[in-house]
Parts: structure tokens; C-alpha cells; sequence
């Protein structure tokens, strides 16, 4: 049986050859995601981050139920992403960080440590656990990880 979830995928573009793969993945499981993100077939061309955080990002983020961050080594510094991770954590969106393919530790943006409900490695089963609200916490080689308790405060 297969499921249909809003997803927002906050990642760098020159990670968009990850995520056919990612979708592949998860509709291997049953997971049909419809994504809200920018990559190079929804470009923008937007120059001002205001109205790009505010005007595009903002309304795909409050559309998707679920946000999975892709770890790279590009994603760790930035300013999108987080800002992406903290508006989503704002809007009780649940964030799931994802390692793609060559990902270490040390790639973890400081929001996805602060703020994720789960950090998963490059896994199918994992990455569709974590989306389905699964307590799931591993390192970029999939081993577990110790999980960081979170209390979230909404202004």
C-alpha cells in the first residue's frame, strides 16, 4: 500500500543529484513524497534573502509535514539551511536529517544538532522510519548515536 507525504527537502544545489535517489529510496518502501523544495527544475530567481526566506521558502516549508535536511559537507555552513531548520522547528514541523552518500559527522549543521527529531544515514528503512516519526538516531555510518532530548518553545 503505497502513501502520499508533503516533504520539504532543505539542502544545497549542488546536492540535487541526490535527491531523485532519495525519492527512489523511499518509493521503493511505498512512499510516494511530494516535494516542495527549490532545486534546478523549480529555480527562482529571487536575489534578494528576504523576500527568497519570507516570499518562497516559508510557504513550502508550512506546506510539507515533514522536513529532511541532506547532510553534506556543503550543507553544514549554509545560511538556508538553517535558517530553514529554524523556521521549520517554529512551525512544529518535523526535521529529519538525512547523510548522503559520502557524508561525515562533521557535516552536521549546528541547527540539525540543536533541533532534529532524527538523524539517519543513507538507509531506506531508516530514512521512512524517521519520516513516519520513528526515534531514530545514527551516525553517518548508520551506527546508533546518542539521542539529544529537545524541548521545543514556539513563539
Amino acid at each position: 500500500m503505497s502513501e502520499t507525504r508533503n516533504v520539504f527537502i532543505s539542502h544545497v544545489h549542488e546536492d540535487d543529484r541526490h535527491l531523485g535517489r532519495l525519492k527512489e529510496l523511499l518509493a521503493d518502501r511505498g512512499l510516494d513524497i511530494r516535494d516542495s523544495s527549490v532545486n534546478a527544475s523549480t529555480p527562482n530567481d529571487a536575489k534578494d534573502p528576504d523576500y527568497i526566506k519570507h516570499q518562497i521558502l516559508a510557504p513550502k516549508i508550512r506546506w510539507a509535514g515533514t522536513m529532511i535536511v541532506l547532510i553534506s559537507p556543503d550543507t553544514k555552513d549554509s545560511v538556508y539551511v538553517d535558517w530553514e531548520i529554524q523556521y521549520a522547528v517554529n512551525t512544529d514541523t518535523r526535521v529529519v536529517g538525512v547523510f548522503a552518500p559520502g557524508a561525515s559527522d562533521s557535516d552536521l549543521p549546528d541547527g540539525l544538532t540543536d533541533y532534529a527529531d532524527g538523524i539517519v544515514g543513507w538507509n531506506g528503512d531508516r530514512i521512512l522510519d524517521a519520516i513516519q516519526g520513528g526515534d531514530v538516531w545514527q551516525d553517518s555510518s548508520g551506527a546508533p548515536r546518542a539521542r539529544k532530548d529537545i524541548a521545543r518553545h514556539n513563539c
